[in-house]
């Protein structure tokens, strides 16, 4: 079996006929009785539709506003969910934050660790103050073993650090493997259906920045979940990649503190942060991470290009397709030279918008950074732009110009097909063109 991309072969290849890597073909013995088939004794029954239909059981919150906030408003009974990052940024510490706070308020939470002794875990634990008589610490990496220990006493949760580290008996190959990490994913998935425990798994990263082990991991869970963030920044953002039960356009917002991993509730407010007003190159989004609108600050740098060489063009936070269309129409539409020039492109806060909404605010920043005049500290815009120039409309623009308004801003150039949309707290300025939302946002 292939280590990384979990195709079987009867034979030993040097190079993966499916992956083409090299070296990566490891002997894997077929247990005599499948992993699937210890789940029942006897076949399921089929069950009409309208039998089957009932009330689902209510979601159990986490304690942690920002992570309940990411599954959809709470974690489902039964539901298996994986919860992946680099290592160091943070997923054991807001596991046992969330351990701590669940169990305080819903009974027993089984944390089991396959890296770390009971003793190590009670550092962090004493630490985070996360000390509740219903959190039970279990150091163990035999699947067969949780699943024993899981069968004499149900927990209200169970999270498992991490399913890289987990093995089972049956199975030959060292942990971390694909066939481990397959098949103990499984038994835990069984586990968690059958006894109806909401299961977390944490799950490594590779270096490239893609989960660890077989694409079948992702398949069998009911929701992934991604804690990115830049190690030297403070803040940590959880976004879903998967949701069986809710949306996938949620985001959860996290600082860094010495006491644990802290929600920010008002996220519009912190990315703003360090904002500062008047200079040229910087121009202010609402922008919309599910039902959540944040105020995102895009920053622009075009500078003149040395004669030898080919222009740089760095972007960060931003989609880099995008950008190079929206530069492409500034130079066309707009008559900004921008093909022989360096340009740069940041988010600060770490937040990755892909909404074509941000458009018209990457296009505002360029063309402020290349003619040296500032926005408006006052003045926000949003809108997606067309190939010929023009401003298109953009969904739930109330909710966006609602969070302007609560962040004290006063004006916002916004396209024309929403002029009706005015907000009694905010002036909406309606633009049909780049040529118009300039002449309002950067008067010479």
């Amino acid at each position: 079996m292939c280590e990384q991309c979990g195709a079987e072969s009867a034979q030993w290849h040097g190079q993966c006929p499916a992956c083409a890597e090299w070296n990566t073909l490891v002997e894997y013995r077929l247990p005599e009785i499948s992993v699937g088939g210890r789940r029942r004794a006897a076949a399921a029954a089929p069950v009409s539709a309208r039998e089957a239909a009932s009330p689902l059981e209510a979601r159990r919150e986490t304690g942690v506003s920002e992570l309940d906030r990411v599954l959809g408003g709470g974690i489902v009974p039964g539901a298996l969910v994986l919860l992946a990052g680099d290592p160091g940024i943070g997923k054991s510490t807001l596991l046992l934050q969330a351990a701590n706070a669940f169990a305080a308020a819903n009974g027993t939470c089984l944390y089991v660790s396959a890296e770390e002794s009971t003793s190590q875990i009670a550092l962090r634990t004493r630490r985070l103050q996360a000390v509740c008589d219903e959190l039970l610490l279990l150091a163990e990496d035999n699947v067969e073993a949780v699943a024993l220990e899981v069968g004499k006493a149900p927990p209200q949760l169970l999270i498992v650090d991490s399913i890289q580290a987990m093995c089972s008996s049956e199975i030959t190959t060292p942990p971390g493997s694909v066939s481990q990490v397959r098949d103990c994913a499984a038994r835990l998935l069984h586990l968690a259906k059958d006894q109806g425990v909401p299961t977390i798994l944490v799950g490594h990263v590779t270096k490239e920045g893609v989960l660890a082990g077989p694409r079948l991991l992702e398949h069998m869970v009911d929701a992934v979940l991604s804690l990115e963030g830049d190690r030297h920044s403070e803040h940590r953002i959880l976004r879903s990649t998967k949701n069986r039960y809710g949306s996938t356009d949620e985001l959860g917002l996290f600082q860094m503190t010495a006491q644990g991993l802290v929600g920010i509730p008002d996220a519009s407010a912190a990315l703003l942060a360090g904002r500062r007003s008047g200079t040229p190159g910087s121009a202010v989004v609402p922008a919309l991470e599910g039902s959540r609108p944040l105020l995102l600050e895009i920053q622009a740098l075009a500078t003149p290009a040395p004669l030898s060489g080919s222009p740089r063009r760095s972007v960060t936070g931003c989609d880099y397709g995008r950008a190079c269309l929206i530069m492409a129409v500034l130079e066309k539409r707009a008559g900004i030279p921008l093909a022989s020039a360096d340009v740069f492109v940041n988010v600060p806060g770490g937040i990755r918008v892909s909404e074509p909404a941000a458009d018209l605010g990457l296009a505002l920043a360029l063309a402020s950074s290349h003619r040296e005049v500032p926005i408006a500290p006052d003045m926000a815009c949003v809108g997606e732009v067309g190939l010929t120039g023009e401003i298109r409309s953009v969904p739930q623009l109330g909710r966006r110009l609602g969070e302007l308004a609560r962040q004290g801003f006063r004006r916002c150039l916004a396209p024309r097909q929403a002029e009706s949309r005015t907000s009694a707290k905010i002036e909406l300025i309606a633009v049909d063109s780049l040529l118009e939302a300039f002449k309002a946002a950067l008067p010479s």
